[in-house]
């Protein structure tokens, strides 16, 4: 007989206690990951904070693509060392995440757009990661579905194949982090909201929850489209704007696209998942916003451009839509590291829409960090300081769509 019910849980209760030597705030992949490879690293005096359930924010609100064309240099090292951690992540963790490295298409419908992809292209093969400019002979072989005809409003002239990219389970992932976490004695609090963070002489000192007060020497900010509002808890604003961002997903269909489509023109990404459902998503909606509701408008103009680029969709019904949060930056790029001038708070943050590629390659590397209290040189260029000093990392080119 089929068992319906786990025996054990993927993570225990443990007691709240009113010390531990890290508190990370966010139980998303990012804090998630942190807390794991601290574990890894020997440090496991360590607690999870999360006010919802695990991965209620935007790790459970995004469409789980992964991949590593970037345009920057410091960009394309951090997320290729982000999808070779996502390669060998089931067998770490013990888990099947359903990684499909299926490949991933940036459709180019211009002649500058071939031009920046080009540059792309490039700069990725520069630093050994796979992609390459293909034209629409090729593209059609790869998608048999897409419109490659002349017929749209802006036919499709070349793409960017990446064959690494894929996608991936994101609530898997966020589960699997947390056992493992769970294994290693790390406490994991859900339901427990960080309502202040308590500071002495340019240290921290303790986060104040709605459970009671925890002293800790380290602190970490993983909260996503809320960084802000936490980073004020302790004086800091942080040059973030927060957007919503939405998707949708259709009923399932026989499985016919093995490749995730990107229009930068079109404000348009479409995937097709396990289940056989295809996942369409566009741009952060253009105001800032703490709302998590979905809307008509954002539903009729991305069902209109996926239709320019596969119109054998046409009859085909929409399930459900959502909306998360994104923490944007002035150059696309994340702050990691450590906040000058106040010793022990760490920031994981200004994702944008680049957030859940980067889990395990983020959570790695601030784990490094605070164990042996040096610096990283893979997320040196993402540090808060570079607002400061003029060495922005401008990654707004291979944003194609938030995704």
């Amino acid at each position: 007989m089929w068992q319906l019910f786990r025996k054990t849980p993927m993570w225990r209760p443990r007691p709240f206690r009113d010390r531990y030597d890290v508190v990370i705030i966010g139980g998303g992949v990012h804090g998630l990951a942190t807390a794991y490879y601290l574990g890894r690293a020997g440090v496991r005096d360590v607690c999870v904070l999360e006010k919802s359930y695990l991965g209620s924010g935007a790790s459970g609100r995004n469409t789980a693509i992964i991949r590593s064309n970037y345009r920057t240099p410091e960009g394309v090292s951090f997320y290729d060392e982000s999808v070779k951690l996502y390669e060998r992540l089931a067998a770490d963790l013990g888990y099947n995440l359903l990684f499909s490295q299926q490949g991933h298409l940036t459709l180019a419908h211009t002649d500058s757009a071939i031009n920046g992809l080009r540059v792309r292209a490039e700069v990725n093969q520069l630093m050994g990661v796979e992609s390459r400019l293909i034209w629409p002979e090729e593209i059609q072989r790869l998608v048999p579905a897409l419109d490659l005809s002349p017929r749209p409003r802006y036919p499709v002239l070349a793409a960017l194949y990446h064959p690494p990219g894929g996608i991936i389970r994101h609530d898997a992932v966020v589960w699997a982090y947390a056992r493992g976490a769970d294994r290693m004695g790390i406490a994991i609090h859900p339901f427990t909201e960080a309502v202040g963070i308590g500071t002495s002489n340019g240290q921290v000192t303790s986060v104040l929850t709605s459970r009671g007060e925890i002293r800790a020497g380290v602190v970490v900010n993983a909260t996503a489209g809320f960084c802000s509002t936490v980073a004020k808890m302790v004086g800091l604003h942080l040059p973030i704007v927060t957007h919503p961002l939405q998707a949708f997903v259709t009923e399932p269909l026989k499985p016919f696209l093995d490749k995730v489509i990107v229009s930068a023109t079109l404000h348009v990404y479409v995937s097709q998942t396990d289940r056989g459902e295809l996942v369409i998503g566009s741009e952060i909606d253009p105001y800032s916003s703490y709302s998590s509701r979905s809307t008509l408008p954002f539903l009729e103009a991305t069902a209109a451009h996926t239709l320019e680029l596969f119109p054998c969709l046409r009859r085909v019904r929409v399930l459900r839509q959502w909306a998360g949060i994104c923490d944007m930056t002035p150059d696309y790029s994340p702050i990691l590291g450590e906040v000058p001038g106040l010793k022990g708070f760490i920031l994981d943050v200004g994702w944008g829409t680049y957030g859940f590629k980067a889990g395990p390659v983020a959570g790695k590397r601030i784990a490094e960090l605070i164990a042996t209290g040096r610096t990283p040189e893979l997320i040196k260029p993402f540090s808060l300081t570079r607002f400061y000093d003029d060495t922005l990392v401008g990654e707004k080119a291979a944003a194609a769509v938030s995704h």
